[in-house]
């Protein structure tokens, strides 16, 4: 394996290991008694749309398989946290979209986990917090992703 190999895979190991770490860590918090961490990440997930979104959309953007999306939804929908809609574009598709309660519990579990993150990342100055957004931003950008639902690939350019 070539040095610049070798270097890509320290990086990604000591970058993934950090998430493992600050996830863990993070459960364990009580930003989360409310909601769990995957139930949060589908509020957070929509709190940044402008209006409703498909399924797939949503999938791209959460850490979860498309099943246990879809349990998780209906679970959030259960809960009236989310609500499903009509997609007035495809008669077959649903749209996704935060409840006012999902929005109000997004908020809550949001500024307590946003305090927990800034405490986590203290360890890093104000330098190292702007290059490794950066960098993360870039590595987001750096690839195609398809819908699940295969109805297009999400890709933004840097």
């Amino acid at each position: 394996m070539s040095e610049d190999g070798r270097l890509a895979n320290e990086a990604w190991e000591a970058l993934f290991t950090a998430q493992s770490r600050l996830l863990r860590e993070f459960r364990g918090q009580d930003a989360f008694a409310d909601v769990s961490m995957s139930e949060y990440d589908v509020l957070y997930t929509l709190s940044k749309q402008d209006g409703p979104v498909r399924m797939g959309e949503l999938g791209c953007s959460v850490l979860l398989s498309q099943a246990g999306l879809s349990r998780l939804v209906d679970r959030l929908v259960r809960r009236g946290l989310v609500e499903r809609c009509p997609d007035p574009a495809d008669g077959r598709s649903v749209l996704v979209r935060l409840s006012a309660a999902g929005r109000t519990a997004q908020k809550q579990v949001g500024r307590r986990h946003a305090r927990h993150v800034a405490e986590a990342m203290s360890v890093l100055d104000t330098d190292e917090l702007r290059r490794l957004r950066d960098l993360a931003t870039k590595l987001a950008r750096g690839r195609s992703v398809p819908v699940p639902d295969g109805s297009q690939t999400l890709k933004e350019t840097a």
